[in-house]
């Protein structure tokens, strides 16, 4: 595993999505592994840590999650437009060579089979919490983070830190079209409450 990738507490690790990235979704079983760019995904609580994601019924990823039981969301960067791009417009359905064709690299982490995407700023492996309804009439899943880590070049002591960062690791934000948004500058808010 990569020297700048760290474990990060689980009850900071709703943090990670708390800004509204586009993630990448991935997936295994049986052999078989996938990656797929999702808008919608975000975190639902605290303790335990809990997010939900929408899988369409036409991915090629959700029944491996479906059969897995396991997903990771990570937060791709600046340096990952591209591949964020292509794995979401094309499916291993129609394309069986996709990962390689959009360049994507894999790792594991020990305790966990689930792939998790190389170059990413944040991984969040989850255990699928099954709701068969809302999975079969929204497509929507949700996840118990039994794991985070984060790359310390851009998320440092429980907190993004992007001002600080090369560009390259800021967060994509996709819109439509193939069009994104990197997250802006920071800004603060007075915290001693309205005057």
């Amino acid at each position: 595993m990569d020297q700048h990738i760290k474990p990060v507490e689980l009850a900071k690790a709703y943090r990670l999505l708390n800004h509204g990235p586009t993630v990448l979704v991935s997936a295994s079983h049986g052999g078989v592994e996938n990656v797929m760019s999702a808008a919608w995904s975000c975190a639902l609580d605290f303790a335990p840590p809990k997010v939900t994601v929408v899988l369409d019924k036409a991915t090629a990823t959700r029944p491996l999650v479906e059969q897995s039981g396991y997903f990771v969301l990570q937060v791709p960067n600046m340096a990952q437009l591209q591949l964020t791009y292509d794995v979401g417009h094309t499916s291993a359905v129609d394309m069986p060579d996709k990962l390689a064709k959009a360049g994507v690299q894999l790792f594991k982490v020990e305790g966990y089979d689930v792939p998790l995407v190389v170059g990413s700023s944040a991984w969040l492996i989850c255990k699928v919490l099954p709701e068969p309804r809302n999975e079969q009439v929204y497509d929507l899943f949700i996840g118990e983070v039994v794991a985070a880590y984060a790359d310390d070049r851009v998320f440092q002591n429980g907190h993004w830190a992007f001002e600080n960062a090369d560009p390259q690791w800021r967060s994509l934000h996709y819109i439509a079209g193939g069009n994104f948004y990197a997250i802006g500058e920071a800004v603060v808010a007075d915290a001693t409450g309205a005057k």
